[in-house]
């Protein structure tokens, strides 16, 4: 690897906390032989926490949410950090972690639904306990933000439909809804490598 190839590839990792002695399979593997999309996975990476639309603790929070719903442990762990670091307190990154996980169960449920599209089960109750979107710390505009990041990167419509529409309803504009999906687009793509 050459010295600008390991410059983008540690100022990629920074970004996270990440030392860049760490070593990444994948990541390092791609470095290697096409160093040009390691220099476009940084500049995207980089540029998704300075969206227009979003404040550096909401694309943080999307990143964390991907992290989460990815099972990616030190991603986790850095996103916590950082988000610590914005403000964002422990009732609050528990919130994320219970939003994430009540979305793979909503997201499951409601695409096996819309795929089946049968009356039964369209009628039938879900019988899914859903307290948390009541009162979110987060407030409901970020956390309906946040189900709509989760159910995108899921593949659920009915949810990725009923949180754009909810998130709207909430204050936000289509602009940064946009911004979030691209965030979490790109924190998707990231997590691959890393």
């Amino acid at each position: 690897m050459t010295a600008i190839e390991n410059e983008t590839r540690q100022d990629l990792l920074a970004a996270f906390g990440i030392e860049a002695e760490q070593l990444f399979p994948k990541l390092d593997e791609i470095a290697n032989v096409d160093y040009k999309y390691i220099r476009d996975l940084k500049i995207n990476t980089l540029n998704a926490f300075k969206f227009q639309n979003l404040t550096e603790k909401e694309s943080t929070l999307i990143f964390l949410s991907v992290a989460i719903n990815q099972n990616n442990a030190l991603l986790i762990t850095k996103l916590t950090e950082k988000a610590k670091a914005l403000g964002v307190n422990e009732q609050e990154i528990a919130e994320v972690f219970s939003l994430v996980s009540l979305l793979n169960i909503n997201n499951v449920y409601y695409r096996f639904r819309h795929f089946i599209e049968k009356e039964y089960y369209n009628l039938a109750n879900p019988g899914i306990k859903m307290t948390i979107m009541l009162n979110p710390l987060l407030g409901k505009e970020l956390f309906e933000l946040l189900s709509l990041c989760v159910s995108a990167l899921n593949g659920c419509e009915m949810c990725v439909k009923s949180h754009e529409q909810s998130v709207i309803q909430h204050g936000a504009t289509q602009e940064k809804i946009h911004d979030a999906i691209r965030a979490t687009s790109i924190a998707k793509g990231f997590m691959v490598l890393v």
